[in-house]
């Protein structure tokens, strides 16, 4: 167990499918950031890496049967009206696998007959991906699939091709909000009930996902100062990448009690490339990473062999956590869940 130094830096990163697309549009400026002064911190952290794993591979319903209320029109974030009169076949498609989660988490996971490459949890291998690629969906695809409702949302590329085409083809489509954010989980869970015709079941799911999200702020130590985390997404070592304000994972460290390494460094963007003197400089005490991109690099080995990370605080402590690519920031119904999960990870709290 080692009690940290924090250092506060000077102004100057799916999911593996989650960041990959994401990728495609950051910032392919090196981040640099200045030198930094040494601010003490009480935080004491387990060292050596970490898996943070969730109680239950698959989303647990609320309720095992809910009994939809149709038809019911909605609303949908790009201002259309759409009215759901059947919800027996739900195809779900967004970058983070957020809709299929709350779906099964809803309890009409077996209504699900269509998903995207990140609604990844074993009760749902089964079902049909319709993303290929990662985040282009197929039309074509979607529409053999018979499906009496689509849920989906800005954050798939062709997300407005896709509405235009499936509209046309007579199929309801509710999108919803492409942001990810632990503040919007309880508001993005009651839309997607609510377009199902289960608002009662949606409440419930908030009130279990408050409650959790509560349990893991109370796992952060009092008094202390933040330990800085950075949100490393890798998919092999020449392609590493900060995570930064925006990214969903400087939501989810702030939860726990982190202060986002990105952010800190005075990052702009949700994702930037990150040289070696820049990781250096920004400091991280703790270094989170998705599961398939730790193992890409060859896993804590050949992480450590990366220039510059054994140089910072979470290199030389080997601090690092991993969580699954389908998990960490797949936001929704499992957001509660993941919360705990990483706050006892981090502050090594059983």
């Amino acid at each position: 167990m080692t009690t940290l130094s924090t250092r506060a830096a000077a102004p100057i990163l799916a999911l593996a499918v989650v960041v990959t697309t994401a990728v495609g549009a950051c910032s392919t400026a090196p981040l640099d950031v200045g030198s930094s002064g040494a601010s003490p911190s009480s935080v004491s952290l387990p060292d050596g890496p970490r898996t943070a794993r969730l109680p239950s591979a698959d989303p647990v319903p609320v309720s095992p049967t809910p009994v939809p209320q149709l038809p019911v029109t909605v609303t949908t974030a790009d201002n259309r009206r759409v009215t759901v009169i059947d919800v027996s076949r739900i195809v779900a498609l967004d970058r983070y696998g957020t809709y299929g989660t709350a779906v099964f988490a809803l309890g009409l996971g077996r209504n699900l007959v269509g998903r995207d490459i990140a609604t990844k949890f074993p009760a749902a291998a089964s079902i049909p991906v319709v993303t290929t690629g990662g985040t282009d969906a197929n039309a074509e695809a979607i529409i053999a699939l018979r499906p009496t409702v689509v849920l989906t949302d800005a954050s798939l590329p062709s997300a407005n091709v896709l509405t235009d085409q499936l509209t046309a083809a007579g199929i309801p489509v509710v999108t919803g909000t492409a942001e990810r954010t632990v503040a919007g989980t309880d508001a993005q869970l009651r839309a997607v009930a609510t377009a199902l015709g289960i608002p009662a079941a949606g409440d419930a799911l908030v009130a279990r996902t408050d409650s959790q999200i509560a349990a893991a702020r109370a796992l952060v130590p009092r008094d202390a100062d933040r330990p800085r985390i950075a949100f490393v997404y890798a998919r092999g070592t020449g392609l590493l990448i900060l995570g930064g304000p925006g990214s969903g994972a400087d939501s989810l460290i702030d939860t726990v009690g982190g202060q986002d390494a990105g952010t800190a460094a005075g990052l702009t963007d949700a994702f930037t490339s990150l040289t070696s003197e820049g990781l250096i400089k920004s400091r991280p005490d703790v270094l989170l990473m998705m599961t398939d991109g730790l193992a890409s690099v060859g896993g804590v080995d050949g992480l450590e062999k990366i220039p510059g990370v054994s140089e910072t605080p979470a290199g030389r402590d080997r601090r690092i956590i991993d969580m699954d690519d389908g998990e960490l920031l797949s936001f929704g119904a499992r957001t509660g869940d993941v919360a705990v999960a990483l706050a006892r990870t981090l502050y090594g709290r059983p």
